[in-house]
């Protein structure tokens, strides 16, 4: 599929890392009220639904630190490979809050939008790579010339 513009890999993981830096936010501060509201009523111990939002900020931050290290990667098919996994996850998570909790439209629209960058990135990269497998590298192109000198 050709795509007139050319999306990088690394737009589509700082994209992916800013929502779930929102999601860390929104989930930790969540966490902490019921925390404080559960040591208020009951004084003291942890509740589950302390626990699974404090999770819940938890896998985010590896993700985050996950994707971090997913911008240092330089081969393109990885990406290719990686992205795929990407838009998987963000279109599973939109499916699935559509399904389950229709409310939380803000973060509908989130993972919808990352969805769709997502597979943007995807067919550009597709693109990428294939007008890479055309180019010569300058290693190549080197030897080349030094075959010619021979002949």
């Amino acid at each position: 599929m050709k795509i007139k513009f050319k999306i990088k890999p690394r737009v589509s993981y700082f994209v992916s890392i800013f929502v779930f830096f929102i999601i860390l936010s929104y989930f930790s501060y969540k966490g902490l009220v019921a925390y404080l509201i559960h040591r208020e009523l009951y004084g003291g111990g942890l509740d589950t639904l302390v626990l699974l939002r404090v999770s819940i900020s938890g896998i985010m931050l590896l993700l985050i630190l996950l994707f971090i290290q997913f911008i240092k990667i330089p081969d393109l098919k990885s990406h290719r490979t990686i992205l795929r996994g990407v838009f998987v996850g963000w279109a599973s998570v939109f499916i699935l809050l559509v399904v389950v909790n229709l409310s939380s439209i803000y973060f509908i629209i989130l993972t919808a939008l990352v969805s769709l960058l997502s597979l943007i990135t995807l067919f550009s990269l597709e693109d990428q790579i294939k007008e890479q497998k055309n180019t010569l590298t300058e290693k190549e192109i080197y030897l080349l010339q030094q075959l010619a000198k021979k002949k």
